[in-house]
């Protein structure tokens, strides 16, 4: 970084070209040979990327959120799985600066800001998904700590991970007041990694199970305790579902960027395809729908950054990002005809991201329903 030069823009600056330079072109051999790609993932976490919200105190960057937000649309450009994992590493590392003791704190941030480590989250199981109160994995007391047993699925990551942030019930029956987050180390007696679930979308994502029978977590290794890890979640959900919907403007601007070009080239009829009124006219609608998610992003992580309830910012920007990934990703694909299908093109790739972006961090389905509550007038309102 140039002396006066803006560190956040210093590493958005390196995000782009890594994305562009070492991430797009691996991203097709890992989705075609189903790799995961954990030595690429050491490059990134050179880079600082996963460590960008950890205080520099503790080695990290100490960037704020919405420059978060940026590098995840500079990443999922390039490849949405590869963007989410390291992210996912990113927030273990925050979230060890943040909620954990001081001294475990330090004897696993290096590993995870050098990439010798890999983190994840895991808060769903085989039948508990966006009810986090559903919770089954149990964490009984001890005298020195305590006994975790359950089974973990559906988790970014935990195909690898070393380092996982996991939750669980302590008080069967008592629903959300009663979870805690532990800090599970998966190198440790009690924790079996489970075969990866055989799923459509990148192998990049990492998405692993694992049980835990009668794993021990010490003392100083709880998180969070009961109540207050509930409560902290719902937050980090929020920012969750904002840095999602910047990771669909990546992959969509990425592809309005690629068909724009091959519009230039490719000539039908004797003109090239951008002189043709109704094949540019895809372009523009992209365009304008781009714009709108990326205002509804942009206002949800100032709202994150700032503090305050955006419960309502980031279902918003979630569910347009969502959907307008959707629905464009596949029409810019189709303006490049049977070449589009080419798998050195992210087209297929960035529609099934798109897909897994419309369930993780909570479903289009509950987030439209979040947002409907506020239409139902409360006991004795009148509207």
């Amino acid at each position: 970084m140039q002396t006066g030069e803006d560190p956040a823009e210093a590493l958005l600056a390196q995000t782009r070209a890594f994305a562009e330079h070492c991430v797009a072109p691996r991203a097709a051999r890992w989705h075609r040979q189903g790799q995961f790609c954990r030595n690429t993932l050491r490059e990134a976490a050179a880079l600082g990327l996963s460590g960008l919200q950890v205080p520099q105190a503790q080695g990290g960057l100490g960037l704020a959120f919405p420059v978060k937000v940026q590098m995840a649309e500079c990443l999922a450009a390039a490849d949405f799985g590869f963007a989410l994992s390291i992210i996912n590493t990113g927030n273990v590392a925050w979230k060890l600066s943040r909620d954990a003791a001081p001294e475990v704190a330090a004897r696993h941030l290096p590993a995870l800001l050098s990439g010798e480590k890999l983190g994840a989250t895991a808060l769903t199981e085989p039948r508990a998904g966006t009810d986090l109160a559903a919770i089954e994995t149990t964490a009984t007391k001890e005298r020195n700590g305590w006994r975790l047993s359950g089974e973990k699925a559906w988790i970014v990551n935990a195909a690898a991970a070393d380092l996982i942030v996991t939750f669980a019930q302590t008080e069967p029956g008592s629903g959300a007041s009663g979870i805690a987050a532990f800090l599970v180390d998966a190198t440790r007696p009690g924790f079996t990694r489970l075969p990866p679930p055989k799923i459509t979308g990148p192998a990049s994502i990492g998405t692993g199970s694992f049980r835990l029978d009668g794993y021990h977590v010490k003392g100083d290794e709880v998180m969070l305790p009961p109540g207050l890890a509930f409560r902290t979640i719902l937050n980090d959900i929020n920012g969750a579902r904002t840095y999602v919907a910047a990771m669909c403007c990546g992959m969509v601007a990425a592809a309005l960027r690629i068909v724009s070009d091959y519009g230039t080239r490719r000539k039908t009829f004797g003109q090239t395809l951008s002189q043709h009124q109704g094949w540019r006219w895809t372009l523009a609608e992209t365009e304008v729908d781009l714009a709108a998610a990326r205002a509804l992003v942009s206002e949800a992580a100032k709202r994150v950054e700032a503090g305050a309830d955006c419960r309502h910012q980031a279902a918003q920007a979630k569910i347009f990002a969502t959907r307008m990934a959707l629905r464009h990703l596949p029409a810019l694909g189709q303006l490049m005809g049977a070449e589009g299908l080419r798998d050195h093109y992210p087209f297929g790739r960035h529609v099934e991201g798109a897909r897994i972006a419309g369930l993780v961090d909570g479903t289009t389905e509950i987030l439209l329903e979040t947002l409907a509550r506020r239409h139902i007038p409360k006991e004795g309102e009148t509207r």
